[in-house]
């Protein structure tokens, strides 16, 4: 009997894809715009020391926010602009960054999916490597917990994550809660590991061999099916 439910965000409820691509680009266009730093540091070289970060610092590769701010903040500096006028500017493109971020598309199933998740009773969690906000967002209303794993050093496929949610939620073993995501890596694997059953949401059509408790979905919407399945069983 399944009691609760933790959930991935990005590719489980929308295409983050094009989102990223976009984000990518046009945050860095903006700055661009108003400092016309671009030509000395291209974004490859931003996204070069963004990859350098993390490896220095191995516990906070997937604080992406952090990675981000901390390497343009440096690079502004070496651009030669002074640390206060370096700091204005990476705070300001970190604010449209993240204002681009939250251009997303939710797939229009989700709102009603997690409220009929609620009203049976169901404990949910959503645990994201990501920075998407979901409060911003307006989905935080349908669950008991939020865990921004990058944030506390502890990004997916670490376990931590998943045992905070459990904790929090009250359950009691692993196989009484089912995992949501589209990453075979941090999502399918990492839960499975624990003994929790998977809906693997695979939205690049990877086609891996599930192992059992592992249920291959293409999209999200597909969900009530599959607990209404087990749920017979």
């Amino acid at each position: 009997m399944i009691e609760a439910l933790t959930f991935d965000l990005d590719d489980t409820f929308w295409d983050n894809r094009p989102v990223m691509a976009r984000v990518e680009q046009r945050h860095y266009e903006w700055l661009d715009a108003r400092i016309g730093h671009a030509g000395d540091f291209p974004l490859e070289e931003y996204q070069r020391r963004r990859a350098e970060l993390a490896r220095r610092y191995p516990l906070r590769r997937g604080d992406f926010t952090w990675l981000r701010r901390e390497s343009l903040y440096t690079m502004l500096l070496d651009f030669g602009l002074g640390a206060e006028r370096a700091r204005h500017w990476t705070d300001s493109t970190i604010e449209e960054m993240l204002r681009l971020r939250h251009e997303v598309e939710i797939y229009h199933e989700v709102p009603g999916l997690l409220e009929a998740l609620r009203e049976q009773g169901l404990g949910l969690a959503a645990i994201t490597n990501g920075n998407a906000d979901i409060h911003r967002l307006g989905l935080a209303e349908h669950f008991d917990i939020i865990i921004p794993a990058g944030e506390w050093l502890a990004p997916k496929p670490d376990a931590r994550c998943f045992l905070a949610a459990l904790a929090y939620l009250g359950v009691g073993a692993p196989h009484r809660a089912m995992h949501v995501g589209d990453s075979w890596r941090e999502d399918v694997l990492p839960a499975h590991h624990l003994g929790m059953p998977v809906a693997w949401i695979d939205a690049r059509n990877e086609r891996h061999d599930c192992p059992p408790h592992v249920h291959r979905l293409d999209h999200v919407r597909e969900l009530p099916a599959l607990l209404a399945r087990l749920d017979r069983q």
